[in-house]
C-alpha cells in the first residue's frame, strides 16, 4: 500500500510538469523568440516541484480529495521535489533568471500552508476564486518571464501573460469540480461551491471565448505570431472541457478521468505534437511537388 501510494504521489505531477514545459515552448512560438529547450525543461522541473510539494504538504481537504495518497512516503516525495527544484533553478540561473524560480515556490508554500499573522493562519486557498487567481497569475508570470526574457516590447508579453493565466485559471476551476465535497468540508470557497454548476460553466465559457478573441486581435495587430494549429486546438479542447467536465462528481470513471487529463494536462503536448506533424506533412508534400 505504502509503495503504491508513494509511486502515485511521485508520478501525479509528471503530466502537469511536461505540459508546463510545452507551454513554455508555445509561449516562445507566440512571441517569436528563440526556443530554449533547456529553459523549458527547467521550467518543467520547477512546476513538478511545486505540484508535488502541494500534494506532499497534506491539508485538511486532501483527506477527501486525495485519499489515494494516504500511506505514501511523503519524505521521499519531499526529497525528490527539492532535487527537481535544484536542477531547474540551476538551469534557470545559467539563463540569467535568478528570481523567477522562487516565485512559484514562495506562492506555493503560502497556498498550501499559509502564514501566521496576529495569531491567525492566512492561506491563499480561502477566498472566493482566490486560489484559482493566485495559481493563474503565478504560472502566467512564470511562463511569460522565461519565454519573454529577450522581448523588449511589453504589449506582446501582456497578451501572452493574459492567455496563459486565463488558461490556467479555467483549468484549475475545471479541476475544482471534482473536489467540491472536500473543498466544502474544508471551507474553501471555490467558484463551483459558491456559484453552482450552471453559472460557473457560463462564466468559464465567456472567459474562454474572450481570451481567444484577444489572441486573434493580437495576431491581426502583429503583436504575436500566428499559430493556427495551437490556437484551434486550444479553443476546441477548452470548449469540450468546459461543457463536459464542469460537473460536480464524487467518483469519476477511469476512462473519463484519462480523457480529462489528456484534454487539460496534455493539451500543450498535443498542440506541439500536432504542429510538428502537420508541418512535417506539408514539408513532405512540398518536396514531392518540386
Amino acid at each position: 500500500m505504502g509503495f503504491k501510494a508513494t509511486v502515485h504521489l511521485l508520478n501525479a505531477s509528471t503530466l502537469v510538469a511536461i505540459s508546463g514545459a510545452f507551454r513554455l515552448f508555445i509561449a516562445t512560438l507566440f512571441l517569436g523568440t528563440e526556443s530554449r529547450v533547456l529553459a523549458c525543461i527547467a521550467g518543467g522541473f520547477v512546476i513538478y516541484t511545486i505540484y508535488t510539494l502541494d500534494r506532499t504538504l497534506e491539508c485538511k481537504e486532501d483527506i477527501v480529495n486525495r485519499s489515494e495518497l494516504m500511506g505514501s512516503r511523503r519524505d521521499i516525495a519531499f526529497l525528490v521535489s527539492i532535487s527537481a527544484f535544484i536542477i531547474g533553478t540551476y538551469i534557470l540561473f545559467e539563463e540569467g533568471l535568478y528570481i523567477l524560480p522562487f516565485l512559484p515556490l514562495v506562492v506555493g508554500y503560502l497556498y498550501s500552508k499559509g502564514i501566521k499573522i496576529c495569531g491567525s493562519n492566512l492561506k491563499l486557498k480561502g477566498g472566493l476564486g482566490v486560489k484559482n487567481l493566485v495559481v493563474a497569475l503565478t504560472w502566467g508570470s512564470f511562463i511569460t518571464g522565461i519565454a519573454g526574457k529577450s522581448v523588449n516590447n511589453i504589449i506582446p508579453l501582456i497578451f501572452v501573460f493574459s492567455f496563459f493565466s486565463s488558461k490556467v485559471f479555467i483549468n484549475s476551476i475545471i479541476y475544482d469540480f471534482k473536489d467540491v465535497k472536500g473543498d466544502s468540508l474544508a471551507g474553501i470557497r471555490t467558484l463551483p461551491v459558491q456559484l453552482g454548476e450552471k453559472k460557473t460553466k457560463a462564466f468559464l465559457s465567456i472567459m474562454h471565448i474572450m481570451i481567444h478573441l484577444g489572441m486573434l486581435i493580437a495576431i491581426i495587430m502583429r503583436f504575436i505570431v500566428f499559430e493556427p494549429i495551437i490556437l484551434l486546438y486550444s479553443f476546441t479542447a477548452g470548449i469540450i472541457c468546459i461543457n463536459y467536465y464542469s460537473v460536480a462528481t464524487e467518483t469519476e470513471p477511469r476512462a473519463r478521468k484519462l480523457i480529462r487529463e489528456f484534454l487539460v494536462d496534455g493539451e500543450s503536448t498535443t498542440e506541439v505534437s500536432l504542429r510538428l506533424l502537420i508541418n512535417a506533412l506539408f514539408l513532405r508534400s512540398a518536396l514531392y511537388n518540386i
